[in-house]
């Protein structure tokens, strides 16, 4: 078979590092894992065997190798569940001949190689939505596929894979984790041979490193591209959790209510371990969690531990030491539930709390872990202020140092009571940085319906004579009299046309809080929590995987202009308006 004439090498690509052609040119040399889709995704081949204004020949041909023709670029993505980032699935293919050339300024020359490059951006931007994890759950099932993905409606016409009759769970038509991919490109190529036909070349596939894409936006006057910040990694104790709240200092805490279920905190880790950990430079980690301090008037109060999240890491046989230890590259999303109702009903051995997954500091030891010993303390009491979280690795050997490997976030506990009969309006939304966020709105509650109608005339009945046999009225067959029916006929409404539209006030809103919350009006995916009797057959029939009564409601925000700053009035409050995006539902005639 034919081979490639010349040299080949990666050029642009999202990620690279300091060794490479990209050395220097970008901020840490591209140098992170984390990329946001709707930015340029380039990826490019240069070749070496002509200038860029030069054509490819089927004269070039030298018997075994032929200049280059085409690079076929096949996107792909990560399929592996439990075996780390090994086994790919080719999502897209692109065929790209050589760019338009480049010329000096200065000489008018071409440039003496030839690149062939692509933007994959638009295509994993379709692969990409959002994960919302059940209301008052510790975190979701699988990070690989998410909680409450986005996209596509999946098919439910299969009950499951127990014979025809089928079972309740079905393994059909699950959808991978909708808040980020783990992608890499692989190029071959195509050459044309002395005949003058283009053939595949024997060259072996060339692939990128890969990345993992969310599904995140940045301002062009406002942000930096580079999600560096946003990954943890295995030294630095200030990476962030993937959400815009402002509240991230001890003097800057967001207002939670006593009974909110659901506020969520999700993070992407790249790598589990941290540096020298275990000591004598092992950096192995033998669990992962949120440390958990409150706070009262008088200062510290409780201290304790949450994991639920740690199940869904990977993990390595650890040896010499007799158990699992937390893999190193896990390329995840993770999320956690540092909701004060969840965190309060989870020591207390509620219902509704995951089991076994409160801990004591790693002094002593259980059936899972030898890091870990079960809590029963006390966690958010009548006395609690504030609070604040932050993520932390334990090392696998004692003395099982703890290391923060996060930044702190901050929780002030709002204890005002729901205004009844009304009600409070939680919002969520998927943000500017791929998670999801949450904020309560208090005040003015409103509620209504706008309406329209599609009316037809029909024929009217005849009035100028009634039928009648009263004397007989035992073998009617119907309660019409024929002539005398006037409750049908004439204008008539076919279908109607209604929406609910619902309105909301918020508190009044520094600069900082107002410019966060513009992000409620420019996401695409908003939801309210509602309780209704639709949302608690959820809980009635899988407590499990529904533990709440309250459900994510799709909503429509219908605002066209916020005011985010006004320097006259100072505090400035949000009337958010919306509709459910389920449509009111109307009988036709």
């Amino acid at each position: 078979m034919a081979g490639v004439r010349g040299l080949l090498s990666w050029g642009f690509q999202p990620l690279d590092f300091s060794g490479s052609n990209l050395a220097g040119a970008f901020p840490t040399y591209m140098g992170n894992n984390l990329i946001g889709v709707h930015q340029p995704l380039r990826f490019q081949i240069q070749w070496t065997g002509l200038h860029e204004d030069e054509n490819a020949s089927a004269s070039n041909w030298d018997g075994n190798d032929g200049d280059l023709i085409k690079v076929v670029f096949q996107v792909m993505s990560a399929v592996d569940e439990g075996s780390g980032v090994t086994n790919w699935k080719t999502i897209a293919t692109i065929k790209k001949t050589k760019d338009i050339a480049n010329r000096n300024y200065a000489t008018g020359a071409s440039n003496v190689v030839q690149r062939f490059t692509i933007d994959v951006s638009q295509i994993l931007a379709d692969e990409l939505s959002y994960s919302l994890c059940p209301i008052d759950k510790g975190t979701w099932e699988s990070n690989y596929y998410g909680g409450m993905n986005g996209g596509a409606v999946m098919q439910d016409n299969v009950l499951g894979n127990s014979g025809a009759a089928g079972s309740p769970v079905s393994w059909f038509n699950i959808s991978k984790n909708g808040t980020y991919r783990n992608i890499k490109v692989r190029a071959t190529f195509e050459v044309i041979n002395g005949e003058g036909h283009v053939v595949p070349a024997a060259t072996g596939a060339m692939d990128s490193n890969f990345i993992t894409v969310i599904n995140s936006v940045s301002q062009f006057e406002q942000d930096e591209t580079y999600l560096a910040d946003y990954t943890m990694f295995n030294t630095a104790s200030t990476k962030k959790f993937l959400t815009r709240n402002p509240y991230e200092g001890e003097d800057i805490k967001k207002p939670v209510g006593i009974d909110e279920e659901a506020e969520f905190l999700q993070f992407y880790i790249y790598s589990a371990h941290y540096t020298d950990i275990s000591g004598a430079g092992d950096s192995s980690v033998g669990s992962i969690g949120f440390k958990v301090e409150t706070f009262d008037a008088s200062g510290a109060e409780n201290t304790f531990y949450m994991r639920d999240f740690e199940a869904n890491a990977e993990t390595d046989a650890s040896t010499g030491f007799g158990t699992l230890k937390i893999k190193a590259g896990q390329y995840q999303m993770f999320i956690q539930n540092v909701s004060p109702y969840y965190i309060k009903n989870l020591a207390t051995g509620s219902a509704t709390a995951a089991p076994a997954t409160a801990y004591a500091p790693p002094d002593g030891s259980d059936s899972n872990f030898p890091y870990w010993k079960s809590y029963s303390g006390d966690t958010i009491t009548d006395d609690t202020i504030y609070y604040r979280v932050s993520l932390v690795k334990i090392g696998l050997e004692s003395p099982y140092t703890i290391k923060k490997s996060s930044e702190y976030k901050y929780y002030v506990i709002d204890r005002e009571d729901e205004n009844i009969p009304y009600g409070f309006v939680r919002f969520h939304w998927l943000n500017s940085i791929g998670g999801i966020d949450s904020y309560t709105a208090k005040r003015d509650v409103s509620e209504g319906l706008t309406i329209s109608r599609d009316v037809v005339e029909r024929k009217s009945v005849d009035r100028t004579w009634y039928q009648t046999d009263y004397g007989n009225n035992a073998l009617r067959i119907s309660d019409t009299m024929r002539g005398g029916d006037l409750y049908k006929g004439g204008r008539e409404v076919s279908n109607v046309n209604a929406e609910r539209n619902l309105s909301v006030y918020t508190e009044p809103l520094n600069t900082m809080t107002a410019k966060w919350l513009e992000e409620i009006m420019l996401s695409p995916n908003v939801w309210v929590e509602m309780d209704t009797p639709a949302t608690a057959t959820g809980k009635e029939r899988e407590p499990y995987l529904r533990p709440s009564t309250k459900g994510y409601i799709p909503v429509i925000i219908t605002n066209s202009d916020v005011e985010t700053v006004n320097q006259e009035q100072g505090l400035v409050k949000f009337n958010i308006d919306y509709t459910l995006a389920h449509k009111v539902i109307t009988q036709r005639t």
